[in-house]
C-alpha cells in the first residue's frame, strides 16, 4: 500500500501528516513558529524560522512513523496563502522577513490605485479585488524598501514567492523554483483565462519577470527532495491551503462549499469549469488537474479563530482556547453584545482594510461568557455575509456547508451556523481536510488515484440541522450588521 505525505504550512504553525492511500491518518506533527507586528497593521513571518519548523516536522514524522522512503509514493504541499518572501537564487538567504498574507501596510496604495479606476481591469483578469491581502503590493513595497532589490529582481538573482515555492525551493536544495495555479491566482499578477503570469499586470505593479517562479497544475511532479536522508521524495501535488481543504471535502461539483475556520475563515464554492465574477467575493483558481481547470468562488474572513487567541494573549479573558466553548455555554445566548473583530480590517464582502475591531451592546450584566460567545459568533455571522455574497454571485444557492479547521470542533459554534444560515453544517470525521486534501493532490500527482475514484469515496460526518425562529435569525443578524457598521472606515484617512 503505498502512502501519501502531506506538508501543511499554516499561519501560526507547521505540519506534516502521513497518509495512507484510503486518506487514513498515520502519523502526524505539529510546531508553531514566532509571529512579528513590528508596526500597528504589521504582519511579519522569519522565512528561516518557517522552513525550520517544516522540515522539523517533517522529519519527525518519518522518524516514528517507519514507513520506507521507498514505499512514499508522493508528497503535497498545503500553504498559508498571499504570504510573500523572497531570496537570494544562489543561497537560498531571506532578504526581508516574510510579508504575511494579513498586513495591511500597503492599504493606502490599493485605496489609491481604487481611486484611479485600476481595479476593473485588474479583477477581470485575476479575478480578485485590490485588497493589502494579496501578494503584488507586498512584493512592489518590498521592492521599493529593501536596498538593490529591483535591480538584483530584474537580473534574476532573486526569487519571489509564495510560502509553497519557498518550501520546494528549500526541499529540492535550491535547484527548483516553482508554484502551482492556485497559489499563483492569489498573487494579483497571474491571469487566470491565459494561465500565465500576466505583463501588463507586473508592468503595473513594478515587477521583474525574472523574479517569478515557473507555474504548474496541482498534480505535477514539482520537485525531487535533496535533503539529507531524504532524497528520493518526490513532490507531486501542491495547493493553497483553503483551495487544498475544498478537495480534501471532495467538493467537486459545482455549487458545493466548504469553510475552514482557522485563523481566518475561508469559505469556497465550487463554481465549476468557468470563472464567475461577482460583487463583493473573490474568483479564484479552486485547482488544475491535466488541463482542467477548476473554478471557485471566496469569501474571506480575515479574523476568525485568532479572535479567540485575542481574548486569551491579549486581553487573558481565556486562559486557553480549549475552554471557549466551556465558558460560551455558561451563557444562555450572548446578551446583546456583538464583536466585530476587525483587528486587521475586514474582508468578504465589505473589504475595508480601514475598519477596525468593535464590541458593542455591553452592559453592566455583560461577563466574560457573553464576549466569548460573541467571539464564536462572529464566526458564524462573517460566514454569513460571504455565503450570501457567493450565492448572489453564482446564483447558486448552497444547500449545506461542508466545515473543517481548528474551530470545527466547536459543537456551539456549528450549531450556531446551521441556525444562522438556515441549512445542514456537516462535519467529516477528519476536521484537518487541508492537509488531506494535499496528500490526494499528491495521489493523483503520483499516479495512486485519480479524481474518479474519489468521488466514489463517501466522507464520514456529523450533521448539524438548522433549529430555532427564522425571525430570531433575522433579528440576530440585524444586530451584527449594526455592529458592523461601527466598524467600517474606523482608520480611513480623512
Amino acid at each position: 500500500m503505498p502512502y501519501l505525505l502531506a506538508l501543511d504550512q499554516g499561519t501560526t504553525s507547521s505540519r506534516t501528516v502521513l497518509y495512507d492511500s484510503d486518506g487514513r491518518v498515520i502519523a502526524s506533527a505539529q510546531k508553531e513558529f514566532p509571529q512579528y507586528y513590528p508596526q500597528p497593521g504589521w504582519v511579519e513571518h522569519d522565512a528561516e524560522e518557517i522552513w525550520a519548523s517544516q522540515e522539523a516536522t517533517l522529519r519527525e514524522v518519518l522518524g516514528r512513523c517507519g514507513v520506507p522512503l521507498s514505499e512514499i509514493a508522493g508528497v503535497g504541499i498545503s500553504n498559508q496563502r498571499e504570504t510573500t518572501i523572497v531570496w537570494e537564487r544562489d543561497t537560498g538567504r531571506p532578504l526581508s522577513r516574510a510579508i504575511v498574507w494579513q498586513d495591511r501596510r500597503t492599504a493606502e496604495r490599493t485605496e489609491a490605485m481604487k481611486g484611479a479606476g485600476e481595479e476593473r481591469g485588474i479583477r477581470e483578469k485575476t479575478g480578485l479585488l485590490l485588497d493589502p491581502y494579496f501578494s503584488a503590493t507586498k512584493l512592489a513595497w518590498l521592492l521599493e524598501s529593501v536596498d538593490g532589490l529591483r535591480e538584483r529582481g530584474a537580473r534574476g538573482e532573486v526569487c519571489f514567492g509564495t510560502v509553497d515555492s519557498w518550501l520546494i525551493y528549500r526541499l529540492s536544495g535550491g535547484r527548483v523554483h516553482v508554484t502551482d495555479v492556485s497559489n499563483a491566482s492569489r498573487t494579483l499578477l497571474f491571469n487566470i483565462h491565459t494561465l500565465q503570469w500576466d505583463p501588463e499586470l507586473l508592468a503595473r505593479f513594478g515587477i521583474p519577470a525574472a523574479m517569478l517562479p515557473e507555474v504548474l497544475p496541482c498534480a505535477a511532479s514539482f520537485a525531487r527532495c535533496a535533503l539529507p536522508g531524504l532524497e528520493g521524495l518526490v513532490v507531486t501535488g501542491v495547493a493553497g491551503d483553503q483551495q487544498a481543504a475544498l478537495f480534501g471535502q471532495g467538493c467537486f461539483a459545482a455549487g458545493m462549499a466548504k469553510a475552514t475556520y482557522g485563523t481566518g475563515a475561508f469559505i469556497v464554492m465550487n463554481s465549476g469549469k468557468e470563472p464567475v465574477l461577482g460583487e463583493g467575493v473573490l474568483t479564484t483558481i479552486g485547482w488544475q488537474l491535466g488541463n482542467e481547470v477548476c473554478y471557485a468562488l471566496e469569501g474571506s474572513v480575515f479574523i476568525a479563530g485568532a479572535a479567540l487567541q485575542w481574548l486569551r494573549d491579549g486581553l487573558g479573558i481565556l486562559a486557553s482556547s480549549a475552554e471557549a466553548e466551556a465558558l460560551a455555554r455558561s451563557v444562555p445566548d450572548n446578551g446583546g453584545v456583538y464583536f466585530v473583530p476587525a483587528l486587521t480590517g475586514l474582508g468578504t464582502p465589505y473589504w475595508d482594510p480601514f475598519a477596525r475591531g468593535v464590541i458593542a451592546g455591553l452592559t453592566r450584566g455583560s461577563g466574560r461568557g457573553h464576549l466569548v460567545r460573541a467571539a464564536l459568533e462572529a464566526i458564524a455571522y462573517q460566514t454569513c455575509d460571504a455565503i450570501e455574497a457567493m450565492e448572489r454571485a453564482g446564483n447558486i444557492p448552497v444547500q449545506a456547508l461542508r466545515v473543517d479547521g481548528g474551530a470545527a470542533a466547536n459543537d456551539l459554534l456549528l450549531q450556531f451556523q446551521a441556525d444562522l444560515l438556515g441549512v445542514p453544517v456537516l462535519r467529516p470525521a477528519l476536521t484537518e481536510t487541508t492537509s488531506l486534501g494535499a496528500a490526494l493532490l499528491a495521489g493523483i500527482g503520483a499516479g495512486v488515484f485519480d479524481l474518479a475514484e474519489l468521488r466514489s469515496r463517501s466522507t464520514p460526518e456529523r450533521r448539524f440541522e438548522p433549529t430555532g425562529d427564522p425571525s430570531r435569525r433575522d433579528q440576530l443578524r440585524a444586530g451584527w450588521r449594526r455592529a458592523v457598521s461601527l466598524a467600517l472606515g474606523w482608520e480611513k484617512p480623512s
